[in-house]
């Protein structure tokens, strides 16, 4: 830990650097937090000294942690190690060295008296680079497969906003694991009843753009691709019918390039019947622009988006709402009403976990009670 050189008033105290081992000998303007997965949360001084704490406000890990303005200074500098942490506020009183004798268990069993406990398995290490308007920004240094672990349990977990915040801090990783989950993450946020139309239109492109940087890193990633596919196809919803059709047969090349590389994605195969759906089920309009755009405009018909659908279900059975629902009406567009039926069903009472899937229980039901 390294304690700010900046005096604080009358209680100016010249600088000092101490290293994790010796955070629980520090003196009482050391502040203590323990980190749990998603949250921080505030603990006294070492349980001495002085009742001023910093509040924790971040709701993910990489968040930022806010200090008031009485702590103001010019740097504030964190470290989090395996099983301690500590948080020096500037001007804090310089370290006593830690006697060279003291066994690394006494250390730790010190530390865990204090409160100063980090979640055991973390590696995080936590640096603050300025203070503005008497507030910190303190802001995380993660390894690639935490963050990845991290936010692989916040999309499970349905926390759009979270995952989003997050993620966005490492858009300019070059991982590109990171950067299709961004996409995604960004997508996902763009599709939320709450976000602005002018939010979701620069989310939209910003989620395309980090999925084509996801390609950049790594053409071989199966779901960069997907994604890019998937974020083309959004982009055309803002640039016109004539500029949505000529991306068509990029994005199917994206999504069976994606097949390639991993053939048992049902999501990538049931985004193929899509296409195939959206295609059989063209005005004569759109042909017509699809004609002046291709020497051989792309066509499809409902018999193979349907089989497209049902293989996404056998590799991955009841994965999702939409592939249930469009599987109910490929089978009304084929006049198939039983078949209809069942599968329409199945949608509705397919758990709702998104706002997605309730839409999709929307239209099941519609579509149900038009039979």
């Amino acid at each position: 830990l390294s304690t700010a050189s900046s005096a604080r008033g009358k209680d100016a105290s010249p600088s000092g650097v101490c290293t994790a081992t010796e955070i629980g000998t520090t003196d009482s303007h050391l502040q203590a937090y323990s980190f749990n997965f998603t949250e921080f949360h505030s603990l006294r001084d070492g349980g001495r000294g002085s009742d001023s704490s910093i509040p924790a406000a971040a709701a993910a890990a990489g968040s930022a942690l806010r200090v008031p303005a009485q702590e103001a200074g010019p740097h504030l500098r964190v470290r989090f190690t395996r099983g301690r942490v500590g948080i020096a506020a500037p001007g804090a009183l310089p370290c006593r060295p830690s006697p060279a004798q003291l066994p690394p268990h006494k250390v730790l069993r010190k530390n865990l008296q204090r409160g100063v406990v980090l979640s055991a398995g973390s590696f995080l290490v936590y640096e603050a680079h300025k203070l503005i308007s008497g507030f910190a920004e303190v802001h995380a240094s993660f390894k690639v497969e935490d963050v990845i672990e991290q936010a692989d349990y916040l999309y499970g977990s349905g926390e759009t906003e979270k995952l989003y915040r997050l993620l966005v801090q490492h858009k300019n990783s070059d991982d590109a694991e990171l950067l299709w989950r961004l996409a995604r993450s960004s997508r996902d946020l763009a599709q939320l009843g709450s976000t602005s139309a002018e939010e979701k239109k620069q989310l939209t492109y910003d989620s395309l753009e980090y999925a084509k940087k996801a390609l950049e890193k790594n053409e071989s990633n199966s779901a960069a691709h997907k994604w890019y596919g998937i974020c083309l196809s959004d982009v055309g919803d803002y640039e016109g019918i004539k500029t949505k059709i000529g991306n068509a047969i990029i994005i199917k090349d994206h999504f069976q390039r994606a097949i390639e590389l991993n053939p048992k994605d049902a999501t990538t195969i049931h985004l193929i019947g899509i296409w195939c759906y959206s295609f059989a089920e063209m005005p004569w309009y759109q042909r017509k622009i699809a004609a002046t755009l291709f020497a051989t405009p792309p066509t499809s018909t409902f018999q193979e988006a349907l089989r497209y659908f049902h293989m996404a279900e056998e590799a991955d059975p009841n994965f999702y709402s939409k592939n249930l629902l469009f599987l109910g009406k490929t089978y009304l567009k084929l006049n198939n009403k039983k078949m209809a039926l069942l599968w329409l069903s199945k949608a509705k009472e397919y758990p709702a976990q998104t706002e997605e899937d309730k839409q999709v229980q929307k239209e099941a039901l519609e579509l149900l009670n038009s039979i």
